[in-house]
């Protein structure tokens, strides 16, 4: 069995993390939406809603699962017997950031990173910007798997500072 592991912070998921993993499942037995847990990263979602979030959105993709990574990627895909991660790149800058992470992994583990370039109907699409527009209350909804527009928007007033 082929198992690959689509690591992320998913904060939130949005349509073009959707479209890598749907396109990952095509290409292997098994996919593990790996969610982040990184304490030095700001997030916007607590880790059991982004969870939440990101099962629901894969909820019709029989041979996608989705867990809570706290520790190294790389120790994660030995546990599951991943042969793969799989990343998606919208652009040659995500490419930057993403190989040194790949080589990193594949020298602590032997796992191959697989790519897959972005459908270019998502490549503008990120989380930030989904955050940011939602912050500045414009629209998200179409963005984002469904559900998740609402979700970020109360997130969103949650942490705005009350006025007293």
């Amino acid at each position: 069995m082929r198992i690959a592991v689509c690591p992320g912070s998913f904060d939130p998921i949005t349509l073009g993390h959707l479209n890598v993993i749907e396109r990952a499942g095509v290409m292997f037995d098994r996919v593990i939406v790996a969610l982040a847990v990184n304490a030095s990263k700001s997030v916007l979602l607590p880790p059991d809603q982004r969870r939440a979030l990101v099962a629901s959105a894969v909820s019709g993709m029989g041979q996608v699962e989705v867990a809570v990574v706290p520790g190294l990627l790389v120790e994660f895909c030995r546990q599951v017997g991943a042969t793969a991660v799989v990343k998606g790149l919208r652009s040659g800058a995500d490419l930057d950031a993403e190989l040194p992470m790949a080589l990193m992994n594949r020298h602590l583990s032997g796992i191959e990173t697989v790519f897959i370039p972005a459908d270019p109907a998502v490549t503008h699409i990120s989380s930030s910007m989904v955050k940011d527009i939602a912050r500045h209350g414009g629209p998200v909804d179409d963005l984002v798997p469904a559900g998740v527009g609402q979700a970020v928007r109360a997130a969103v007033l949650a942490a705005r500072p009350h006025d007293h």
